[in-house]
């Protein structure tokens, strides 16, 4: 006698079979979210940031790979979140804006891809300087 297939939201046969846990199936990283970045809305004190491309040559024409690439620390914010609450109850005003150019300190913060666009995630603490044109 064969059992016929059930899968974890309680369907039986060939579509059980056929269904594929969204996190285990291939094509489909961790690392990356379906959301448009003007969608994106961080929350608290953080900040999305795109960084600037890495330098692919040297001044003196050297191309570097990958491997040898300076991790960036300059980078255009993209959104922010509404601010910190502080113990009163009350928010914390953010001190950057959409737009403007920061630099943040060198592994902080969370990378991940949307739209083939490589973002930063990171806390207003971790965030350096604001660059001024």
């Amino acid at each position: 006698m064969t059992h016929p297939s059930v899968d974890i939201h309680g369907q039986t046969g060939a579509s059980a079979r056929l269904r594929r846990d969204p996190i285990t199936q291939e094509g489909n990283p961790l690392a990356t979210a379906s959301a448009s970045s003007k969608k994106l809305r961080p929350l608290g004190d953080r900040v999305v940031i795109k960084p600037t491309p890495r330098e692919e040559m040297t001044k003196s024409g050297i191309v570097l790979p990958d491997t040898a690439k300076e991790k960036p620390q300059e980078g255009l914010i993209l959104s922010v979140g509404p601010g910190r609450f502080l113990d009163d109850g009350t928010r914390e005003k953010m001190d950057v804006k959409k737009g403007d150019r920061v630099l943040y300190a060198k592994y902080a913060g969370t990378e991940f891809k949307v739209d083939d666009d490589e973002l930063l995630i990171l806390s207003q603490k971790d965030i350096l300087a604001i660059v001024e044109a």
